[in-house]
């Protein structure tokens, strides 16, 4: 008898224990669930937020410096070209901040004929240096720092900024692609050269 109690209690155990393992069991596996699931929505938040931006901003970006950013662009071949001329790398490439609104090569073209290869001829120099720098702005502006006015370029000169059309206008230039960030400033590319009063 006493061994047959002994049984019955030892089964009685083991069937207790099994039933509250499976439990436990459960319970771990759902919590785990649970915080995988928890985890995915975040990145999928993270994910949506991210590719809503509506200016371009990556870390490559980030950790490029003006010349080398604008340099990245196909579209900013001639810019670049006419910085390395005029010698303004080694100053676009300092500390800054500065803030570039940056001509397409359509925008150069757009120039009289000749134009463009004569500023970049050496003895012009001083010419192309004014209006390079009259597309420079010192401090980083975002668009969203922008309102109507005007503000002061690089080169001395006022430039005119109107968002009364709801789209950024540099003079008479408009703001096709804004805040690309580098380390060390923003490019916002425009659609023209803008030129300094007098040229």
């Amino acid at each position: 008898m006493k061994s047959t109690r002994l049984m019955q209690i030892a089964l009685a155990s083991v069937f207790t224990f099994f039933v509250f393992g499976q439990d436990l069991m459960a319970q771990c596996n759902s919590s785990k669930t649970s915080q995988k699931s928890h985890q995915s929505q975040q990145r999928v938040h993270r994910t949506s937020y991210s590719s809503t931006k509506s200016y371009r901003s990556t870390s490559t970006q980030h950790k490029r410096d003006l010349v080398q950013l604008a340099a990245n662009e196909r579209q900013l071949s001639t810019l670049v070209a006419a910085v390395k001329a005029a010698g303004l790398v080694e100053t676009l490439q300092g500390k800054g901040p500065f803030t570039i609104f940056a001509p397409t090569n359509t925008a150069f073209a757009a120039l009289p004929e000749g134009t463009v290869e004569t500023l970049l001829k050496p003895e012009n120099k001083d010419q192309l240096i004014k209006i390079l720098t009259y597309h420079v702005v010192p401090g980083r502006v975002e668009a969203n720092d922008l309102s109507n006015g005007k503000i002061t370029s690089v080169q001395g000169s006022k430039i005119n900024v109107d968002l009364s059309s709801g789209a950024v206008k540099i003079n008479d230039a408009l703001v096709t692609d804004a805040n690309n960030r580098a380390i060390n400033g923003v490019v916002h590319i425009i659609d023209r050269v803008i030129l300094p009063p007098g040229m």
